[in-house]
């Protein structure tokens, strides 16, 4: 016969119960089809050890001893268990309620500080790339803030990371902005600039991405989202893709800037090649050797620091739309 726990189900203890007792106390057969589980998990009754089939009676005192005490058992593990309760409200003032709202894919930070320090665990540690959108105008940043970033950024370059960023056009005319950036590109950053609105945004190896709050309300103005989770990352990264195919480089900003980067001759050559003659057909209509139209073209290649006639012409192509010319 199973030993069974006491629970529930056992009690309370059925007439028919109360009936089988009595007969196993006066020695006589239980009644037909009477399965005494229930006593026997009261130990009420024992299996008889010289009768198989027979039970021997056990004083009910013994069993309501047995009961009280496991009854007790399971009272003071539940007291245990509630007190409990006032230590682990305590751990509610070491939770961030903001993190409720983001999930295991996101975590908001309530100040710039938090996102700043964040930025800089994170970025201090890519390995690939990293690409930023800076859409808002420029203004005048703390010089130590700026002299940090640039080592940041050329940290990242040493050890083989992509830079990749973009700023709003009025920030070629900010004198601050503009030399930050120039150092940027001189330590190999790549740059371009967008008048298009777009969000801010930081994205490091395609893992983690930093974004404005638009969630929490009456949050502090630089607050933000640090993003990991992979479908938003691959998400923001495209987004991105989309904003960088649509910015004019920097360096044709300063192009534009300068009164001619051309000279009238090379401009004339761009013009026929835009217009669909080759560089052979290019030297008899303008009166210069073919010679003299590579070494003009190298030259050209030279001033806009591109390795190739293809590139020039893809920067032809800008330069017009941007600024107009025709």
């Amino acid at each position: 016969m199973k030993d069974l726990d006491t629970s529930d189900d056992e009690l309370p203890l059925t007439e028919r119960d109360f009936t089988a007792y009595g007969r196993i106390a006066e020695g006589q057969p239980l009644p037909s089809g009477y399965i005494p589980d229930r006593l026997l998990a009261l130990h009420l009754i024992d299996p008889d050890p010289y009768a198989p089939g027979g039970y021997i009676p056990n004083d009910p005192t013994a069993a309501v001893h047995g009961l009280t005490a496991g009854v007790l058992g399971e009272l003071e593990q539940l007291v245990r268990r509630v007190s409990q309760i006032p230590a682990l409200e305590r751990l509610a003032e070491h939770f961030d309620p903001h993190r409720f709202y983001g999930g295991p894919g996101s975590e908001f930070l309530a100040t710039a500080a938090k996102m700043n320090a964040r930025l800089g665990d994170i970025g201090g540690g890519a390995r690939s790339e990293l690409c930023s959108v800076q859409p808002g105008e420029p203004a005048d940043r703390d010089p130590a803030i700026l002299r940090l970033g640039v080592e940041r950024t050329r940290s990242a370059l040493r050890r083989g990371v992509q830079v990749r960023s973009i700023y709003h056009r009025s920030a070629h005319e900010h004198d601050q902005t503009r030399d930050y950036v120039a150092q940027m590109i001189a330590d190999g950053a790549e740059v371009r600039a967008s008048a298009l609105p777009g969000p801010r945004l930081v994205i490091i190896d395609r893992q983690h991405a930093f974004v404005d709050n638009h969630v929490i309300e009456r949050a502090e103005n630089n607050s933000g989202w640090h993003l990991f989770d992979r479908a938003a990352v691959a998400w923001a990264r495209a987004a991105f893709d989309l904003f960088w195919d649509h910015a004019t480089r920097w360096r044709d900003l300063t192009l534009a800037a300068n009164d001619d980067p051309l000279t009238e001759r090379q401009w004339r050559i761009l013009r026929d090649l835009d217009a669909g003659y080759s560089q052979q057909q290019v030297g008899p209509r303008i009166g210069l050797s073919r010679r003299a139209v590579d070494k003009e073209l190298a030259a050209i290649r030279d001033t806009l620091s591109f390795a190739t006639t293809y590139q020039v012409m893809a920067w032809y192509g800008r330069f017009h739309t941007d600024n107009g010319m025709g």
